[in-house]
């Protein structure tokens, strides 16, 4: 029996490829409403960035998003992300997950 192929995605931040479970889904839904999507479930445009501060910067500086969804991203809503990367990040170091 052949082992299960894991589906690998790139990072907007870092351009690295891993495994999809370890990327965070960044949606853009058809209304034009962007947020992270943790169960990677949500209906929409998907792109993945790591679960680092750092790699969301790096996508930040460098328009990643905006190429990918080709739109406009405001400031409230990246800030947004990191605040909701972060207690995401939070609540896994609590081992709420």
């Amino acid at each position: 029996m052949t082992p299960k192929k894991i589906p690998m995605r790139m990072c907007l931040g870092c351009s690295e490829m891993k495994p999809k479970r370890e990327l965070i889904r960044v949606v853009h839904q058809k209304d034009g409403t962007i947020l992270l999507d943790v169960t990677g479930k949500l209906a929409g445009r998907g792109a993945y960035i790591c679960p680092k501060p750092e790699c969301l910067k790096a996508a930040r500086k460098a328009r990643r998003l905006e190429r990918t969804f080709s739109t406009r991203i405001s400031d409230e809503i990246y800030d947004a992300l990191e605040a909701s990367m972060q207690t995401a990040a939070q609540q896994e170091e609590n081992g709420h997950a």
